[in-house]
Formats: C-alpha cells, sequence, structure tokens
C-alpha cells in the first residue's frame, strides 16, 4: 500500500466519522507496512491501537479494500522508541494518575441521558434553595474553577438532580465541545465492575480522566463499595489535578455519609459543600405556581378555583415531587370528569397523599432518633442526668418537640423524666439561639428534622 492510497482512505474515514474523531483517533495512526495481508500502523500508545481496533477497525479494512488494498488484519504498534507511560493498576493506581489520552468523540463518552425538563428556566427559586442554584449556576457559566468540587445535597424531592441536569444543558450550550459526563454512581460502578469483568480497565481509566467535567448523582450510593470507592477516589484526584471541574451530589453531607471512606470524604468537603433546605410554604406555591402554567396548554379550559394551590402548599410539606404529583394527578383527574378543580374535588382526589402528609410525629420517635443521633442511651435522654454531653442532646429532643408535636410544654416535660415546663422552655429557647451561631446544632436540627419527616 502507497501513502497516497492511505491519504485517500483518511480522507474517507475523516468525512465518515466525522472531525473529532479524525483528530483524536485516526489521524494519529502512521502506516509502517503491509505484509502478508496485515496492515500495520503506528500508534504513540497502546490505549489508542486498541480503541481504534475496537471503534474503527471495519471502518478502516472496508476503505482499504475498496482502493484495491488486499488487507485481512490490522495491527497496531508503539515504536520501540516511543515507550508509554506505565498506567497504573486498580490495586496502586493512587501513586500516578493514568496517562492523558486521546480525546473521546461526545458520542463515546459513559454519560446518561439528560431531562430536557430540567433546565434553570424551570428551576423554582426560593430561599431554602437559593444558594444551591447560586452555586450551580456560576459552575454552569464554566471560566476558571472556583470550587472544586461542587457538592449539592439534600434529601428527596428538593432537587438535587434538577440542578445537575441544569448545569450539563447550560454548560452544552455554552460550550458544545466540552466534555461534559452527567451519571448516578450506580452507573459508575456498574462500569467500572464491567471494565473488570471484560479486562478493560486501562479503557475505563482513560475515558473517565479524558472529560473536561464529571457529574456524580447519589455518591452515597458508593458508600461501602470498597474497589469503586477506591476508582472512584483515583478518578476524582487525576481530574482535580488536570483543574477539571467535578460536581456531585447526595442526599446528606460527604461526613454523614455511613461507610464512605474517610479519605473521599475530605476530597469532597475540599469544595464548596451546599445544602438544599426543605421546601418552605413560599417555595412550594411557586412550584404549584409555575406547574399550572405549564398544564395550561396541555389542559386546556380547566378551571383551578382559588385557594387550592395554598391548600395543597401548605398540606402537601414531605418534598416537590410528592407535590408535583399529586398536582398532575389533580389535573388529570378533573380532565377526565370534566370538572372544576375545587377543594372538595381535591380533598377528595387526593385523599391517601394528604393522609401520609399528615402524619404525626410523637415525641418517644424523636427521643429514639436523638438518642441515636448523638450515640447515648435513652435512658440517659430522658434521666437526671446533667453533663454537657447529654444536656445538649436533651435541649435538642425538646425543641424538637415542641416544633414537631401539639404537645404542651408541660407534657413534653412529663415525657423527659417529669421535668418542669419552665425546663422544657429554658432548652427550647437555648437551642433557638445556638441554632443560628453554631453551624453544627443547625446541621443536626436538620438532619433530625428529615429523618423525623422521612
Amino acid at each position: 500500500m502507497t501513502n497516497e492510497q492511505w491519504g485517500k482512505v483518511r480522507n474517507k474515514l475523516q468525512k465518515a466519522v466525522g472531525q473529532n474523531n479524525y483528530t483524536s483517533w485516526i489521524e494519529p495512526l502512521e502506516f509502517a507496512e503491509l505484509d502478508g495481508g496485515v496492515a500495520r500502523f503506528l500508534v504513540p500508545t497502546n490505549f489508542l491501537g486498541n480503541w481504534v481496533s475496537q471503534n474503527f477497525g471495519d471502518q478502516i479494512l472496508s476503505h482499504l479494500n475498496s482502493e484495491g488494498v488486499k488487507v485481512a488484519r490490522l495491527e497496531f504498534k508503539v515504536p520501540e522508541k516511543v515507550k508509554p507511560r506505565p498506567v497504573a493498576q486498580p490495586a496502586d493506581a493512587a501513586s500516578s494518575p493514568a496517562p492523558a489520552a486521546a480525546k473521546p468523540d461526545q458520542s463515546d463518552l459513559p454519560g446518561a441521558p439528560l431531562d430536557a425538563r430540567f433546565t434553570f428556566d424551570s428551576f423554582v427559586v426560593g430561599k431554602p434553595n437559593e444558594l444551591a442554584h447560586a452555586a450551580a449556576r456560576r459552575v454552569a457559566e464554566g471560566g476558571p474553577v472556583t470550587f472544586n468540587p461542587l457538592f449539592l445535597y439534600g434529601g428527596v424531592g428538593l432537587g438535587k438532580t434538577h440542578l445537575m441536569h441544569a448545569i450539563a444543558h447550560e454548560m452544552k450550550t455554552r460550550q458544545p465541545d466540552l466534555r461534559v459526563v452527567y451519571l448516578s454512581a450506580e452507573q459508575f460502578m456498574y462500569r467500572f465492575v464491567q471494565a473488570i469483568r471484560e479486562k478493560q480497565m486501562i479503557d475505563f481509566k482513560q475515558l473517565f480522566r479524558s472529560v473536561d467535567v464529571l457529574m456524580v448523582d447519589d455518591v452515597q450510593f458508593i458508600a461501602g463499595k470498597d474497589s469503586t470507592q477506591e476508582e472512584f477516589f483515583h478518578t476524582f484526584n487525576a481530574l482535580v489535578d488536570q483543574n477539571k471541574q467535578i460536581i456531585i451530589s447526595a442526599d446528606r453531607a460527604p461526613g454523614e455519609i455511613k461507610d464512605l471512606e474517610d479519605r473521599i470524604k475530605s476530597r469532597l468537603q475540599c469544595g464548596l459543600v451546599v445544602d438544599l433546605h426543605p421546601t418552605d410554604y413560599e417555595l412550594r406555591l411557586g412550584v404549584l405556581q409555575t406547574k399550572v402554567n405549564a398544564y395550561r396548554e396541555q389542559y386546556k379550559g380547566l378551571v383551578i378555583a382559588d385557594g387550592v394551590l395554598e391548600y395543597l402548599a401548605h398540606r402537601i410539606s414531605t418534598n416537590v415531587r410528592v407535590l408535583e404529583g399529586a398536582l398532575m394527578r389533580l389535573f388529570a383527574f378533573a380532565s377526565l370528569v370534566g370538572r372544576e378543580i375545587t377543594l372538595e374535588l381535591a380533598q377528595d382526589c387526593l385523599g391517601d397523599i394528604l393522609r401520609a402528609s399528615d402524619r404525626k410525629v410523637t415525641v418517644e420517635e424523636i427521643q429514639r432518633k436523638v438518642s441515636e443521633h448523638y450515640n447515648i442511651r435513652l435512658s440517659d435522654l430522658i434521666g437526671p442526668r446533667r453533663v454537657r454531653t447529654i444536656a445538649r442532646p436533651r435541649q435538642v429532643a425538646m425543641y424538637l418537640a415542641k416544633h414537631m408535636t401539639s404537645r404542651s410544654l408541660p407534657e413534653i416535660g412529663r415525657r423527659f423524666g417529669g421535668r418542669d415546663h419552665t425546663t422544657v422552655m429554658h432548652g427550647v429557647k437555648r437551642i433557638d439561639e445556638l441554632k443560628g451561631v453554631d453551624d453544627q446544632i443547625a446541621e443536626d436540627l436538620e438532619l433530625l428534622r428529615r429523618a423525623l419527616e422521612a
């Protein structure tokens, strides 16, 4: 085969695989010889040769034969004088990140599909999520990496995944060539296990280390899975070393994820950690109003009576997902039966959701959760001991009992070992003061509230 024939084949391949693929994978190939039906090419790395063989080998063979070159097989070889740097295996990968490789085309990236509905335009901003929204906007604008990683956490249905998708959409709009990968921690683990099973760990490492932005949703899923945590740790370090942006989400703060390695917790805490708080009434009402506007086109002529949205925003406070599902059911039902959406219709149609939202938290539940959270005995929490390690959790439990139950102060006092109502009042007041100045107390209250409302 002559260089002229290979040149013609390269031109055809450029049109067939696209400019990005051509630049990354075909252009580095150097034709060496044709011997006994085997076309040999020199490549800068074994990884590149393996990738080309698996992904473009058949096309190259087809175009060579169409040019009259009788080729049965392709071989890719790294010249002896160009020794590729060794790539660390899973067991010893800590010391050196995988070398930079040719960058895959967008279609080769291992991400999950993005939901077109989850954009910044459709995200309702309120006081509980304004910091998370502002941080997500800042990262999505691109430019110099200011905080890495951005870690978003919060309970179910508070908007973490929505913000993750919105960031990815915005980045792709602003910089179409940016290699943005969004996937769940479960998908990361699946691809890791698959790479081990198919003996393609080098490909796995190179692929994840070649991205510009890595977004991993629900990272708590890898907790307790040692091998996956090991690989995630090295991927994280390699990308940070290259100044690539990492965005992570979880259902709780890094330090609260049980069975997550301390070194990973430390890495996750080194950037900006932002909490999406439970929704307040104003935010829930804003979400409902936004959804109603979106439904008007689908359910033309449907009338919603005054006060219905306000009623739902008050009654359904668990999370936005439940709220949106309730509104969708209400609109669909009213449309099918041809009735106006009134308060009475809402109560009939959404009875099960409203009853579930009315679940009552008991003082006893609060005492159990607080004891578990602070790792103290329930008998000590209720008993007479006044040491600080017991007294502070006791005040936290009293505060939650006051705000999450309908029990009076004397009733709460009786459930805490027969204490006087003034003791309860003092404990509630003390926690009220502390939560504004002590971040740990504020976080403990938030975590306990979520656990009790779940």
